[in-house]
């Protein structure tokens, strides 16, 4: 098999401690090297939190694996420093089709309108995803240690031993806190004995990585019962490189080494091209797939994101993304908790907020895998019947289900919202993660997501920056001092506020998404979700807000 991505081995070094003495304790140790605890780590590091991640591996991971990444995610990558290669070396789309046979019956767009920063989606080879996060972590000061996997965990009222080996032998080590990220089948779960319910899938798929070059359009393409695979689905995705990814379904009754031979694969990419075009096989593997999460997210010290927390099958991009958005969630609370500024409980809401969007996330995956893959006679005549009427009524379009690809979770149950107390129209509602638009800033054009993130804010509305009330403007400062820092940023149509940062709605798309009026209010969190709105600047209502925000309130 060709080869596009030369993989290349992260330098292992033998660790401190293995001479034995005394244990070292670290602030924050992560487990796994994958996207989510490569996001979790630079998150931490670019929060001011020391941070240690260990990997059982020297390299990144082999074969495309996760490959669309949404919208969402890639601003929470631009967040963290490594959005831009990614999305130079992918591959945008905003555009899917489902075909019945020959014929398409099915699209949809996941950004019918202009005025954001990024496409719908980026398709890249996980392993230039990975490579471009470890380089950002090194950069951001993170302490990679390569070929150190971790034996044991024991769970302490006020910190977690881990036993770590190595090539050199074993070492012991201590964390204040450890976030899990070690994958869906988790070694650290297993040792503690913790539980992961759900549903496990019986049909098996073949991912072969195709180098060929062809016009395949940078659309996702998904067939039903096509003529080249009769009776089963096949999925194409366009990758970086001239590579594509083809997914077959295969039914569960194969033998899924002998499917991976190449005398297998070839034949059916074959009669998929029809047209005798060369192509090479990059990598290939069989999976089978399952809808699975833990109860609690949170074990104590210990904290489990990404696939070790939660597993979906992969129609709809919700694996990976999830994960970041997990990493995302997680990192401004233990920030804040490990300062003293918040109440551990404020953790708990991790799994309130995550474990939320992982069973919205798991309900989307399974319906679409038993539209995908029907087990039953009625389900699967059921499924036949509404692709069959698809080709002719729209009504019954709707009800194709191809996969609902990854959206962003709108944590509108979160207890950390404040709840509306005037009408509001739109998208915005507390809970709900920033809309983009376009803004320009000191005359140079930028994007508002841009300017989110990563703190407190406070977004304030108005026509005119330049006429905001100099006393009004002393207060906004005064939430900068606050135990809590919040800073305020100027959304408005026209001028410059003397003392506070100022963007100006480029297209009156920030106004109209936000459904603002001059004076109205936004709560922003450090992972941009909207914590709270109001029509009118009352600063007093913002202290409130960040304190429920933050678990800062007396329990009942």
């Amino acid at each position: 098999m060709h080869q596009t991505y030369t993989y290349r081995k992260f330098p292992y070094t033998p660790p401190p401690g293995l001479q034995g003495g005394v244990v070292p304790r670290h602030p924050l140790i992560v487990i796994g090297c994958g996207p989510v605890g490569l996001a979790a780590s630079i998150d931490a590091a670019q929060h001011g939190i020391p941070v240690l991640l260990l990997d059982d591996d020297d390299t990144v991971s082999v074969g495309s694996r996760g490959l669309c990444y949404a919208k969402r995610t890639l601003d929470v990558l631009d967040r963290l420093g490594c959005g831009d290669p990614v999305v130079a070396k992918g591959v945008g789309w905003d555009v899917g089709r489902t075909f019945l046979r020959n014929d398409e019956v099915f699209n949809f767009n996941l950004r019918p309108q202009p005025g954001f920063k990024r496409p719908g989606m980026v398709n890249l080879q996980q392993y230039y995803l990975e490579d471009y996060m470890v380089q950002r972590a090194l950069a951001a000061g993170v302490q990679i240690r390569w070929k150190n996997k971790v034996t044991a965990v024991q769970p302490h009222d006020d910190h977690v031993r881990l036993q770590v080996e190595t090539p050199d032998g074993s070492y012991a080590l201590e964390a204040d806190w450890l976030i899990v990220c070690d994958g869906a089948r988790s070694p650290v779960r297993t040792m503690l004995g913790l539980d992961i319910d759900g549903k496990v899938f019986q049909d098996r798929f073949l991912i072969a990585d195709v180098l060929m070059k062809a016009d395949f359009p940078a659309e996702r393409w998904f067939w039903f019962d096509p003529p080249f695979h009769p009776n089963q689905s096949v999925l194409l995705h366009r990758e970086a490189d001239d590579v594509y990814r083809i997914d077959f379904q295969l039914g569960w009754d194969v033998d899924p080494e002998e499917e991976k031979k190449p005398e297998k694969v070839i034949p059916r990419i074959q009669a998929m091209l029809g047209d005798g075009r060369e192509f090479t096989l990059e990598w290939v593997s069989v999976y089978t797939f399952q809808c699975r999460r833990m109860s609690d997210f949170r074990h104590g010290r210990c904290l489990f994101a990404g696939d070790a927390a939660h597993q979906v099958s992969p129609f709809g991009a919700r694996g990976a993304n999830s994960g970041v958005q997990d990493a995302d969630n997680l990192i401004w609370k233990l920030k804040l908790v490990m300062d003293g500024r918040a109440p551990a409980r404020l953790l708990d809401t991790y799994t309130d907020e995550r474990g939320e969007a992982a069973d919205e996330n798991i309900l989307n995956s399974t319906r679409s895998t038993d539209f995908i893959t029907p087990k039953g006679a009625v389900s699967k005549t059921f499924r036949n019947a509404v692709l069959e009427l698809s080709r002719t009524l729209p009504f019954a379009r709707k009800l194709v289900n191809s996969g609902r690809l990854s959206v962003p979770s709108f944590l509108t149950n979160s207890p950390l919202n404040t709840p509306d107390s005037e009408p509001f129209a739109g998208d915005m509602v507390p809970g709900a993660p920033l809309d983009d638009a376009p803004v320009t800033l000191a005359g140079q054009p930028g994007w508002l997501v841009d300017q989110t993130g990563g703190r407190f804010q406070v977004l304030v509305f108005c026509d005119d920056a330049s006429s905001l009330p100099d006393g009004m403007q002393r207060q906004l400062l005064g939430l900068m001092d606050a135990a809590i820092p919040v800073e305020p940023l100027v959304i408005a149509r026209t001028g410059r506020a003397n003392r506070l940062k100022t963007v100006i709605d480029a297209e009156g798309l920030a106004f109209a998404r936000y459904d603002a009026q001059p004076g109205t209010l936004y709560l922003v969190r450090p992972d941009q979700h909207v914590a709270a709105r109001w029509r009118e600047t009352e600063v007093s209502r913002v202290v409130a807000a960040v304190a429920r925000a933050t678990a800062n309130f007396a329990e009942a």
